[in-house]
């Protein structure tokens, strides 16, 4: 039984032309699912349950050859970074998938032979050519941008007559599925390690840690010491996973952040550089710009 079915027994409802909608008892939202052929899956969830759950993995057991596009935080963008997880199936083969509260996520998984059979050998990256191997456990997140986003919503939102509903919707899969590619084929790693749940679970907490102090420059040594990992595997596994150095990412969050607070409206271009941990505004102005394409008073303005 798949994925859909046991959640909608679980829940003592049926699933309706592709989709549950969970019973008000047990919280509010829907659950989607498209197979659109043997190479190609998607899965929409916008949910919140009043608790968690646990059901069976009914893909445990079979072979791992798909790669999954796991798209974050896309429906409320206000508290998150909306982002996409990108990950071999290897990475995931427990027993039994959680149920969390809130969720609001498309999945779309593809098989990796499909995917490899599009592309010329001779031209993929490293990077990319070892994700579509599939012959080890892999994980990368890319921040969605701008065009990434109105596809995402084009899948949400879009009303589409019945009869072309499943072309329009997996040609748009396949089109996220693209664009996500060409991201990851500019990254510039050489060498991946394979990673397991417990590195993996540790660099997401060094990262969660570091953006929660935006007004302190991350120290290298520091991190590696509260990682328990060396300093060359912290930056090399950091940048493997998110395609950026451990700096390049804290200063590109730490100027989103204050473009929030410029956008606010309640503190002044001083007081923003200072909450940010600049002594030079002169050199916050400089940076802001860089990442943001305007100097701080004049986003504050526009």
């Amino acid at each position: 039984m798949e994925v859909l079915h046991l959640l909608a027994q679980q829940f003592g409802t049926v699933v309706k032309n592709r989709k549950l909608v969970i019973p008000p008892q047990f919280g509010k939202g829907y659950v989607t699912r498209y197979i659109f052929n043997e190479q190609i899956r998607m899965m929409i969830m916008n949910y919140e349950l009043k608790e968690n759950l646990v059901i069976d993995n009914p893909e445990v057991n079979t072979p791992k050859k798909m790669i999954l596009f796991k798209f974050q935080h896309i429906f409320d963008q206000s508290e998150k970074q909306p982002a996409v997880l990108i990950t071999t199936t290897s990475m995931n083969v427990d027993p039994v998938i959680p149920i969390h509260t809130n969720t609001s996520t498309i999945n779309i998984e593809v098989d990796s032979n499909y995917l490899k059979s599009l592309f010329d050998q001779s031209e993929k990256s490293p990077v990319l050519q070892s994700l579509l191997e599939n012959t080890q456990p892999l994980f990368f997140e890319q921040i969605i941008y701008p065009s990434l986003q109105e596809i995402v919503n084009e899948i949400v939102s879009e009303s589409i007559q019945e009869t072309f509903k499943i072309f329009f919707l997996r040609i748009k899969a396949e089109e996220l599925v693209c664009r996500l590619l060409m991201e990851l084929e500019k990254r510039e790693k050489t060498h991946l390690y394979a990673l397991n749940s417990r590195d993996l679970e540790t660099i997401y907490r060094i990262k969660e840690e570091m953006l929660d102090h935006l007004d302190t420059p991350p120290l290298i040594n520091d991190l590696a010491l509260a990682a328990n990992m060396s300093p060359t595997k912290l930056k090399s596994l950091f940048k493997q996973i998110f395609g950026k150095s451990i700096f390049s990412y804290y200063q590109e969050f730490r100027m989103k952040k204050a473009a929030l607070l410029l956008k606010e409206g309640s503190l002044s271009v001083s007081d923003v550089g200072y909450q940010m941990g600049f002594t030079n505004l002169s050199h916050f102005s400089r940076v802001f710009q860089e990442h943001i394409g305007m100097k701080p008073k004049q986003y504050s303005r526009s």
